[in-house]
């Protein structure tokens, strides 16, 4: 680990000078944490590499404000788990498919079209659940349930407490249990 002095004075020299040199150090001193930071965010190698790499770009287009940054590796750091979560808002716009694109493929040997019908009317009621959470709380889940991100790793994205996102979950799993619940109460028994 280069000393905070060391890191100081090639901040210094890029942003001054344009010192692709010291560029080059500062950027092979921190490449190979930074894609493991990443990585815990994208969960993909390749990504993660892309992720550090438009840090890096951004702090090179940036490099005349470079002098402004007090603690170069905290915002380093800050700036890769950004560019991580920018990444993933996007992959979950790209993938987040309407009912009407939903293609399901659900062979059972005993075909059932009013299952069918209820299980579609279910992932209908789930979604609806799910887009009226409020927006913390669907941050939360969607991180949680879709993405597969641990709770202490939406605490250093969201820089909030591990305790408020066990909160906000439970608050979101409560309101979709009911929503669903709504429509799956039983039939009362008939008394003979």
């Amino acid at each position: 680990m280069l000393p905070a002095n060391h890191i100081q004075e090639l901040q210094r020299r890029i942003s001054l000078y344009d010192d692709e040199s010291a560029y080059k150090a500062l950027f092979l001193h921190f490449y190979e944490p930074l894609v493991q930071f990443a990585g815990s965010f994208v969960r993909s190698a390749p990504i993660a590499e892309e992720v550090v790499s438009d840090v890096f770009i951004n702090i090179w287009q940036g490099r005349r404000r470079l002098t402004e940054v007090n603690n170069l590796r905290v915002y380093l750091y800050v700036s890769t788990k950004n560019v991580a979560l920018k990444y993933l808002l996007q992959q979950q716009k790209k993938n987040a498919l309407s009912l009407d694109e939903l293609e399901l493929d659900m062979e059972s040997p005993h075909y059932n079209p009013e299952e069918q019908l209820i299980s579609a009317e279910l992932l209908a009621k789930f979604e609806q659940a799910v887009s009226e959470l409020p927006p913390r709380c669907k941050v939360i889940f969607k991180l949680i349930k879709e993405d597969g991100l641990r709770y202490k790793e939406i605490a250093e994205i969201l820089d909030i407490s591990v305790k408020t996102i066990d909160n906000q979950l439970a608050i979101a799993l409560a309101r979709i249990a009911r929503a669903i619940n709504t429509s799956l109460k039983r039939p009362q028994r008939l008394k003979p």
